[in-house]
């Protein structure tokens, strides 16, 4: 009965659930036919040609926002949640019907979202610079917005591990503008921690980036992804990618670049069931908007292109095996031939 609460969104002001339809994702208008094979899913190694379904392209969904972020899929729901952080609010895509309304506004100009084990909702929101978790009655809960007596910058994005704990970068970017959040001066180290909901225990388990983004674990969750998005200290300096080895579930040791993104940069990251590592890409020259696929050993292996630059990503559907993508003003999708390693 909780968890058809939540999916209900029961109204409550605590939250602004309401839901405001913007858009149909079936309407003509929003249709471009492409030819299969589709060109824009590019096979750069062998190894990614299992993963392009030949009869598949990319649609894309809905158009509408300043700076989409964060999706996250809810299939007991049949719908995908993504944050719109410039117009403070977050939006509900439905898979049955491709409508698109409002979920939550105010948002708190949400970042980041993910799906605890219990299947609730986690959230960074920027302008509150805390980490919240939506219960299954739609009330929300306050995990984390300080350390040591000192507000958090701006969480940023997440992962869930399968011990419960919530691993959590804070770059501050919310805080650095009133674009996307309001402005403010910095009390803490742009750091990524790991909180234990249980306990409320935090420990801060990376300090050496500039400004520590998407992050996602490997399948086995012996690794763990971060995307640093600081800018470069030298020219020639790396946009990298790194990965650490998770050592007793609960600390990161052997921190080392895994690949790295120049002349462009990632942001969001998810891994797939067989390792390979998808990574949003913007920020480059001409084609380089969208998603870069690794291979585990760091070899480009297959890219996406979209017309805009790539926020972040997840996998959803109903098998897990639909790629969707949160570009800039836009979201996208494209069925591949693998699967979400997330849970739920």
């Amino acid at each position: 009965m909780q968890r058809r609460m939540f999916m209900n969104l029961t109204a409550s002001a605590a939250t602004a659930l309401a839901f405001h339809p913007l858009s149909l994702s079936a309407k003509s208008s929003q249709k471009n036919l492409t030819t299969y094979l589709d060109p824009a899913v590019e096979v750069v190694d062998p190894r990614f040609a299992k993963y392009k379904v030949g009869n598949a392209a990319v649609e894309r969904l809905y158009t509408g926002t300043r700076w989409a972020e964060g999706p996250v899929w809810f299939g007991d729901g049949r719908y995908l949640l993504f944050s719109d952080i410039p117009n403070n609010r977050m939006l509900r895509w439905l898979e049955d019907t491709g409508e698109v309304s409002v979920f939550r506004s105010p948002s708190n100009y949400s970042n980041g979202n993910f799906r605890d084990r219990q299947g609730r909702l986690l959230t960074c929101e920027h302008d509150s610079r805390r980490l919240t978790r939506t219960e299954h009655d739609g009330s929300i809960t306050v995990l984390m917005d300080n350390y040591q007596g000192k507000k958090l910058n701006a969480p940023n994005d997440l992962a869930v591990h399968s011990d419960g704990a919530v691993w959590f970068t804070d770059p501050g970017y919310g805080i650095m503008s009133n674009y996307e959040g309001h402005k403010a001066s910095f009390e803490l180290p742009a750091v990524v921690y790991r909180l234990d909901p249980k306990t409320r225990d935090v420990t801060v388990v990376a300090t050496d980036m500039d400004k520590p983004n998407g992050i996602c674990f490997s399948p086995d969750e012996k690794l763990l992804y971060i995307v640093d998005t600081g800018a470069p200290k030298h020219p020639k300096d790396p946009h990298q990618i790194r990965v650490y080895d998770v050592a007793d579930g609960v600390r990161l040791k052997n921190g080392r670049m895994f690949v790295d993104m120049s002349p462009g940069n990632s942001d969001g990251i998810r891994c797939d069931v067989d390792g390979n590592v998808w990574s949003a890409a913007g920020w480059g020259p001409e084609n380089y908007n969208g998603v870069h696929v690794f291979a585990p050993d760091g070899t480009l292996i297959g890219k996406i292109h979209l017309p805009e630059t790539c926020a972040n990503l997840c996998f959803g559907g109903a098998k897990k095996n639909r790629l969707f993508m949160a570009a800039s003003q836009s979201l996208y999708a494209v069925y591949v031939g693998t699967e979400g390693a997330q849970t739920p």
